[in-house]
């Protein structure tokens, strides 16, 4: 008999949707796949297109965000009669609202609970605050249960370790295939300015205020943000160019013709955009953070920066003389690890090895 996987995601949108999607998707040739989800506002409508026609899918009527406690209460046993009813042998829980109720309502005493916290709350958040210390508790209450955190790469695996009493990860991979169709007769945005940009919305994780200072420390460069967000008027640098939210098609188009990709976020999972800014060979400076870290060895396939002045530095290096051995070390890193072919390898492995 083949296995049960009963996969659970409140966060059904965004890159959490792509994440989950394609991981059931990919599931379904060696298990039995169950997908417990919300729909959510990010949510795409056409979302089941996305999911092979073998994936079973159970919209979880009570999804919350743990601020009911009645509603919570109601969760908890909705998600215990899903449970009753399937017998799965692995839950996987994605994210913060699945994983903190999740792991109260499924004690693992007859199957295995692992939860993916798609990058931890308290890290991503930044500055310290009551709010990110009851984060960081509630992470480590909940490590304590009959559960595995499983991340998406080695330097969250560690993180991990501080709240969880059992970890592993498995590294995050984009699709190959579907991206080279994407980019396929996609031309080029080009400028005759050097042109540094980075991708998504421009809130606190994403320390737009750092962006700002490294376009100050850099005004022969032409920097652009491909996105918005609440923190747009951080940007006040004269050479910054915001082009709101744009197409796929469009967005890939003016990364191609992008000479670097920044990306100085307070943390990371593993960001889908790095992934594919390496596969598109570009030279991508990181902040040396979680997830990050990870992926970027500093000088072997891009630079990891801690301050402003050194993306400066780097950025002008590369001005005057492009390091191409990086950027093409980066794309075959992807070719050879950071892709969906070696990531349902690793998971397939580790769902079998986690079965009781």
């Amino acid at each position: 008999m083949r296995k049960k996987i009963l996969m659970v995601c409140e966060a059904f949108g965004g890159g959490v949707f792509a994440y989950v999607s394609q991981l059931c998707n990919d599931m379904c040739d060696e298990f039995d796949v169950y997908l417990a989800y919300a729909i959510r506002p990010q949510t795409p409508k056409n979302y089941k297109e996305a999911l092979d026609e073998r994936v079973h899918l159970i919209e979880v009527k009570n999804f919350g965000h743990l601020k009911n406690p009645f509603v919570d209460i109601r969760l908890i046993k909705e998600l215990r009669q899903i449970e009753r009813e399937l017998n799965p042998d692995v839950i996987h829980l994605h994210s913060s609202i699945a994983g903190g109720i999740g792991r109260i309502a499924f004690k693992g005493k007859v199957n295995t609970v692992v939860y993916t916290p798609h990058g931890y709350a308290f890290v991503l958040m930044g500055k310290d605050s009551l709010k990110i210390r009851m984060y960081k508790w509630l992470e480590k209450i909940l490590g304590k249960g009959n559960s595995i955190t499983l991340t998406c790469c080695e330097s969250e695996d560690k993180v991990a370790k501080t709240v969880s009493k059992r970890t592993a990860y498995v590294e995050t991979g984009v699709n190959l295939e579907d991206l080279s169709n994407s980019l396929d007769g996609i031309q080029p945005i080009r400028s005759e300015k050097f042109t540094v940009y980075t991708l998504g919305r421009i809130c606190q994780q994403k320390q737009p205020e750092l962006f700002n200072r490294i376009a100050e420390l850099v005004p022969e460069a032409r920097f652009v943000w491909i996105g918005d967000g609440e923190l747009a008027n951080r940007l006040t640098a004269s050479n910054i160019e915001i082009t709101g939210w744009k197409p796929r098609k469009e967005a890939l188009a003016m990364a191609k013709g992008a000479d670097i990709y920044v990306l100085c976020s307070l943390g990371e999972a593993i960001a889908m955009s790095l992934i594919e800014n390496m596969f598109i060979k570009k030279l991508c400076l990181v902040s040396n953070v979680m997830g990050n870290k990870s992926v970027i060895v500093d000088g072997i396939n891009g630079y990891l920066c801690d301050k402003a002045e050194d993306y400066a530095a780097r950025i002008k290096q590369a001005m005057l003389s492009f390091p191409t051995k990086l950027s093409q070390k980066a794309y075959e890193d992807v070719l050879n690890i950071y892709n969906t072919h070696e990531m349902k390898k690793k998971y397939v492995d580790f769902y079998n090895s986690v079965c009781k």
